[in-house]
């Protein structure tokens, strides 16, 4: 993998070089270990302007890939041996602006940091040590970097998907009812760990009668009860890599005849938003895709501002789809497709996939999640 990271960060220098800026500082986490490998806390990588890059962190990396001490990036590889790393001397120390100084230490001509990322004390903070060397804005170029994912990437989606599919699965063979959305979900997150996951990709979510097809729901005490949509939204993080799957489901009885059609028309829509995600498809006629049999059945003004979002070392990063999103989609980036409808005081139904943007050549978008999307009856 070193070098994977080390290629990763020449297209960063070339990007950089192409406007005149010969050192670039990096305090996004996730971009940090994008382009390293590792992310120690409060890292903070330094690339130019000289050959050899400079990771900063606040204590050295984790010696096995196990580290407790760095929970939620299980996984990461140590920095490449391309890299040099180096440690602050004290633990309040900020690995930003230590690595801005050390640009001015090598001469650098011009600087571009991450203003997106850094607080306004921060980059006060690195203008000061920076002194005379002039600052740019790096923007969003590392983020572009990462929207198409290599097939390491997507491999270890692979397996994050496969980790959220097993814990759903083994939960919807236990007894539910009488359950509280909030016991279910910390049982969710406990199954993720144990099969393998770094932990969880994010809150896992859990709504069952009135709270079920609420997007992003806060777990609560309310118990299942019979008859009741149970929706659940739960990911893996999987050696950085985190993915998406939403399903709802009945409770106890077979469905009445409204939860059956609601459940149809959210289907429909989430097929609609998948069979769209071809390379070169804009990314607002996906979304306009996934929310048009919706809109149509008159569900305008509940519908989420989004119809997905992209994933990887974030779970909620670019590309957007959305009625304003701009852009198209490439192959290899993958995407999740996430409709749903929520009546109040009813409850209502969401069904979230994370899949791969493939060419039609290759069988179209490629499925991560695969648990059922059969309106079961629990």
């Amino acid at each position: 993998m070193a070098e994977v990271h080390g290629t990763r960060r020449n297209r960063l220098r070339e990007r950089c070089a192409a406007t005149g800026v010969d050192a670039a500082l990096v305090t996004r986490p996730a971009n940090v270990r994008y382009l390293t490998g590792a992310a120690p806390p409060g890292a903070a990588l330094l690339i130019g302007p000289g050959p050899e890059d400079t990771l900063v962190h606040l204590r050295p990396p984790p010696d096995d890939p196990g580290d407790p001490g760095d929970r939620g990036d299980r996984g990461a590889e140590r920095p490449p041996e391309d890299l040099r790393a180096t440690s602050l001397p004290t633990a309040d120390g900020d690995a930003a602006v230590a690595a801005a100084d050390l640009a001015r230490e090598q001469r650098a001509e011009r600087l571009a940091v991450e203003e997106h990322h850094l607080t306004v004390a921060r980059h006060r903070a690195v203008r000061s040590v920076a002194q005379d060397l002039p600052i740019a804005d790096l923007g969003n170029a590392v983020e572009q970097l990462r929207l198409v994912k290599d097939e390491q990437e997507i491999a270890a989606l692979r397996i994050a998907a496969e980790i959220a599919d097993q814990a759903l699965g083994e939960l919807l063979e236990s007894i539910l009812v009488g359950r509280t959305e909030r016991h279910l979900a910390l049982e969710l997150e406990r199954r993720l760990v144990d099969h393998g996951a770094d932990g969880p990709a994010f809150p896992t979510s859990v709504g069952t009668g009135p709270h079920s097809g609420t997007a992003r729901h806060v777990p609560t005490d309310r118990r299942v009860e019979e008859g009741d949509f149970l929706t659940v939204r739960l990911g893996a993080c999987y050696r950085g890599y985190r993915c998406e799957v939403g399903r709802t489901f009945v409770i106890g009885t077979a469905p009445a005849a409204w939860q059956v059609e609601l459940y149809d028309l959210v289907f429909d829509a989430q097929r609609a938003g998948r069979e769209a995600l071809v390379p070169g498809v804009a990314c607002r006629d996906v979304d306009r895709a996934t929310r048009r049999p919706l809109t149509a059945a008159g569900h305008a003004d509940g519908l989420a501002p989004w119809s997905g979002h992209g994933v990887g070392l974030e779970i909620d990063e670019d590309p957007q789809l959305s009625p304003a999103a701009m852009g198209k989609l490439d192959a290899c980036v993958p995407v999740t497709v996430e409709p749903g409808v929520h009546l109040p005081g009813r409850g209502g139904v969401r069904i979230d996939d994370t899949l791969v943007v493939r060419p039609a050549a290759d069988g179209g978008p490629e499925l991560l999640t695969i648990t059922t999307k059969e309106l079961l009856a629990l």
